[in-house]
């Protein structure tokens, strides 16, 4: 098992509909979640910034989050999430959660 911590910034006046969606996610969404060996995914907040907190049980990283990245309800989940948040500046290129 690898664990992974990773930050991302909130977006003002975002956090409220961040929460209500992670409030009731979409079923779809935790099956692919489960389905690419991921488990006890977490997230806390704290002052502006989005802290998770995930296990992963696969053999193949990478493969895995191609798979969740390909799934098209997965993507359709992003269009929601990913306006509510706002990378570090100091991320890699290319990178949205800094790990």
């Amino acid at each position: 098992m690898r664990r992974f911590g990773q930050v991302i910034k909130v977006r003002p006046g975002k956090l409220a509909y961040y929460k209500e969606l992670h409030a009731n996610p979409w079923p779809c969404v935790n099956r692919m979640i489960k389905e690419c060996n991921t488990q006890n995914f977490t997230i806390f907040y704290k002052d502006g910034y989005l802290f998770s907190y995930f296990e992963y049980t696969g053999d193949d990283y990478e493969k895995d989050m191609a798979k969740m990245k390909a799934d098209s309800e997965t993507q359709r989940w992003w269009k929601e999430t990913d306006p509510c948040q706002e990378p570090l500046e100091t991320c890699k290129p290319g990178e949205w959660w800094a790990e």
